[in-house]
């Protein structure tokens, strides 16, 4: 079919309207307060929100089931503090850049967040501050935590699944887990996977992510070079229980553990191999 339609040049006022338009667009783009100053000034004004709630002092207002109030009164403690994590919940992002992360965190309709995002180059992401709740762990459950978003840190790292994670990344996450383990003394065995915490539904941070060097700096658990072979009277099932894991679904458990502990086969079939493994691990917990 031709193409009937005409290209009609730009008056020079109109081309000096567009060129000042995209010189706006780049100053814009450019500007001290960057391309995320609309969520950044949105998030300061849901932390001064809740900083007008945490100094609100008031008696707690009650009745009895006869719609009677009960007496009440507000008395101010001197020991009491703020609330500090307790797990970090490491993720991989399934996504293809940083930039795609952000904007994933960055609108309103995806729900989710993290507190840390750790790019490819090693670059580090802070997001959430530390003492407030990301959307990052959903549904799942972890020794009898089930509420995986209010006591811990979210960290996810731009990889999409398939791939290596980069020497920077792991590098700039032995540094972030370190001040994080320091700063609010989380125990060595609640560095976790989402794997770990949601293995119905999450495969991440996957078996590409290096546990065993992370173990070695203190995040997690990793099994002896020299393993002793389990018994025969070994219960798997406990063991995968004691160490955190929902058991209702053992196929998804055994997945999960492979994931973080053997790497090389993730079948839902626990194998001597894994048996010994598991074996050794457990006892550390």
């Amino acid at each position: 079919m031709k193409n009937t339609h005409k290209y009609i040049p730009l008056s020079a006022d109109r081309q000096a309207y567009f060129v000042i338009g995209v010189i706006m667009l780049l100053m814009a783009a450019c500007s001290p307060k960057g391309r995320y100053a609309v969520t950044n000034k949105y998030y300061k004004h849901q932390a001064d929100s809740f900083a007008k709630v945490v100094q609100l002092q008031q008696p707690a207002m009650l009745k009895d089931s006869s719609g009677m109030e009960v007496p009440s009164d507000w008395v101010g403690t001197v020991n009491f503090g703020i609330r500090k994590p307790n797990y970090v919940i490491i993720h991989f992002t399934a996504q293809d850049s940083l930039g795609q992360t952000l904007r994933t965190f960055t609108v309103k309709h995806t729900g989710t967040s993290a507190h840390y995002v750790v790019a490819k180059s090693g670059k580090v992401v802070h997001m959430v501050n530390d003492y407030f709740r990301a959307n990052h762990a959903g549904i799942g459950k972890w020794g009898s935590v089930t509420d995986m978003n209010s006591c811990s840190i979210g960290i996810e790292i731009d990889n999409n699944g398939d791939e290596p994670y980069t020497d920077a990344q792991v590098n700039s996450l032995i540094a972030l887990l370190s001040r994080l383990k320091s700063a609010y003394g989380i125990p060595t065995a609640n560095f976790i996977g989402h794997e770990d915490f949601a293995p119905r539904r999450k495969p991440d941070p996957g078996p590409y992510f290096p546990w065993k060097k992370m173990a070695a700096h203190g995040f997690s658990y990793w099994s002896d070079d020299v393993l002793e072979v389990a018994p025969d009277n070994f219960d798997y099932v406990t063991a995968l229980r004691l160490i955190g894991y929902d058991v209702s679904d053992l196929n998804s458990a055994i997945v999960a553990f492979k994931r973080h502990f053997v790497q090389t086969d993730v079948k839902g079939k626990m194998t001597q191999l894994d048996l010994n493994i598991l074996y050794n691990v457990y006892q550390k917990y």
